[in-house]
């Protein structure tokens, strides 16, 4: 299957006139072939939903359009199934391999503690961006984010990652 994934921060620009970012990533949405399938997580949705109601308890109207946008804008939702979780587990173990402290694996047990060896910092991996790249990868599909993805780029060199928030000179 060949497609795009969209990541949280693609739809918000989309959707979000207001940000700078927007005019960019619609651009670039209007110039794909108009066969190109576009593709929402469900994982996505989750991470918008908890935007929502940590800005307003109550649906407000802004809500309202942007869950109206989603769901004319992608209508193909990914499910987390049986083959996302064999890539997911694939692709977390070979961040682990990497980047686990030697001597403090098993201590080891989210994303977000693994460190750079040269940097010393950790890396910053968020546990849903590894689901939705899993998900890409089991799909075959292009992961459309603004998130830099470096560490998991190092350890996935098979996940096609495209930035349409991002000005190319």
């Amino acid at each position: 299957m060949d497609g795009y994934l969209l990541d949280t921060n693609i739809v918000k620009y989309w959707h979000d006139t207001r940000c700078p970012e927007h005019g960019l990533v619609a651009a670039r949405v209007e110039q794909l072939d108009e066969r190109a399938p576009l593709y929402v997580s469900v994982i996505t949705l989750g991470e918008i939903e908890f935007g929502h109601r940590a800005e307003s308890p109550i649906t407000t109207e802004s809500q309202r359009e942007f869950s109206s946008f989603v769901s004319e804008r992608l209508p193909d939702r990914l499910k987390v199934d049986r083959h996302s979780v064999s890539h997911y587990g694939d692709l977390r173990a070979r961040l682990f391999e990497k980047y686990a402290p030697i001597g403090k694996r098993a201590k080891v047990k989210r994303p977000e503690q693994l460190i750079d060896p040269v940097t010393a910092k950790t890396l910053g991996i968020q546990e849903n961006d590894l689901w939705i790249a899993a998900q890409a990868l089991e799909r075959n599909l292009v992961l459309v984010t603004h998130d830099k993805m470096d560490h998991i780029r190092k350890v996935a060199s098979e996940l096609r990652i495209e930035d349409w928030a991002e000005v190319h000179s």
